[in-house]
């Protein structure tokens, strides 16, 4: 399969105005443009814009990836050497089934090259295609969504941008361990959806509580394989460029805290940025936040600690605690190289391969407090839960 067949060629005007210093994205980063498809050796990330609004809310949010070139490419990068492609655009197939097998196709290709898809434009619903490119790739995956809702909709309702989520679960067969949830709005969510988000062992994080403590964010983000972000979860005061623009959600700066979580993620192999419109967006507001999110993104990657526990016995500190109701204690682990926690949950021996990489998971010191307390912690017991099934 070429990458070509299923994408095109973006406008060189995006690359115009580069800078003397030669330090902005437009400088750095290569793109696919009239004069040629970039070579993806040694590359580590990947845009791709995708130009479909019809499962979408937002009838002009194909147009945004080009929106947020306009911005992005204008900004400095950081410090890092940036290995960092535009692969252009997916055109809006003739059906949009279509359209999710292009997204399908090239998102799998650039997983299988070790290159981590961003994802730009087009309706949540692309999150569904971006789950199917993990078919045959990986055992079972984590997912993440930043959204003021869960998206789940009614049992055999038409994929749109309001039900992804339920399509997600009820696809067979099923390759997802776990699905959390940043941001949700109680006054947006049906309370039976959040009885079946924690029927099956998922977890959901109200905007109130994350905005309370950010930093407990980071672990939820830390163990995502990849990550779905509904740009109506910011609050319409700092990105109106939606058609579900609300007056409450994270503010911008906020997002961006969330955004450099998920880059220095070493676990994250895709994420998608989704529902902007720039019809309805003001001076560009939105396009122009939505590049910084993207910044913020890259310079988290750029700085991954690749600390996942086990490369080296001495790079970790180990703590045991044993709760009165647990036969066996919790195992936590510290990363001295980044301050970073991870706990560690039995699993019978026998069973270990499948679920292998769901074993250690990754939480907050915080998370370790709660247990000093004797109280069992809540990531703990519903990554049990979901082994034992």
């Amino acid at each position: 399969m070429e990458l070509t067949d299923f994408l095109t060629p973006i406008e060189n005007n995006f690359f115009e105005d580069v800078h003397p210093s030669g330090n902005t994205f437009a400088s750095v980063v290569k793109a696919y443009t009239a004069n040629g498809f970039p070579d993806l050796e040694g590359v580590k990330l990947g845009i791709i814009g995708v130009n479909d609004a019809r499962r979408s809310s937002n009838e002009n949010c194909a147009a945004a990836p080009d929106a947020v070139r306009a911005h992005l490419y204008k900004l400095f990068k950081g410090n890092y050497e940036l290995k960092m492609v535009d692969l252009g655009n997916i055109k809006a197939g003739h059906s949009v089934e279509d359209t999710y097998f292009a997204l399908r196709s090239v998102v799998h290709e650039l997983l299988r090259k070790q290159i981590l898809p961003i994802i730009l434009g087009g309706g949540q619903d692309l999150t569904y295609a971006n789950y199917l490119a993990y078919e045959n790739i990986e055992a079972t995956i984590n997912m993440v969504s930043v959204d003021a809702c869960f998206d789940l909709g009614e049992a055999g309702a038409e994929i749109t941008s309001r039900t992804w989520l339920g399509k997600v679960i009820e696809h067979l067969p099923s390759h997802l361990f776990n699905f959390s949830n940043i941001g949700y709005q109680t006054y947006f969510v049906d309370p039976k959806h959040i009885e079946l988000i924690d029927k099956l062992y998922f977890d959901a994080h109200r905007l109130g509580a994350v905005r309370g403590s950010m930093e407990d964010a980071e672990p939820v983000m830390r163990n995502a394989d990849m990550i779905s972000v509904d740009v109506s979860c910011i609050r319409g005061s700092d990105a109106p460029g939606s058609s579900n623009a609300t007056p409450n959600g994270f503010y911008g700066d906020e997002i961006c805290q969330l955004m450099r979580y998920a880059g220095m993620s070493d676990k994250l192999t895709s994420i998608g940025i989704y529902e902007m419109d720039p019809a309805l967006d003001k001076r560009g507001q939105t396009a122009h936040l939505v590049a910084q999110m993207i910044w913020c993104f890259v310079d988290g990657y750029c700085n991954r600690k690749q600390d996942f526990p086990f490369r080296k016995n001495t790079d970790y500190l180990k703590y045991h605690v044993s709760l009165k109701d647990l036969k066996n204690e919790i195992v936590f682990y510290k990363s001295i190289k980044s301050d970073r926690w991870w706990m560690e949950v039995p699993y019978p021996s026998d069973k270990r391969l499948k679920f292998e990489r769901h074993l250690l998971v990754p939480c907050s010191y915080n998370t370790y407090k709660t247990a000093l307390e004797e109280e069992m912690p809540d990531q703990w017991w519903q990554t049990y839960q979901k082994l034992s099934f």
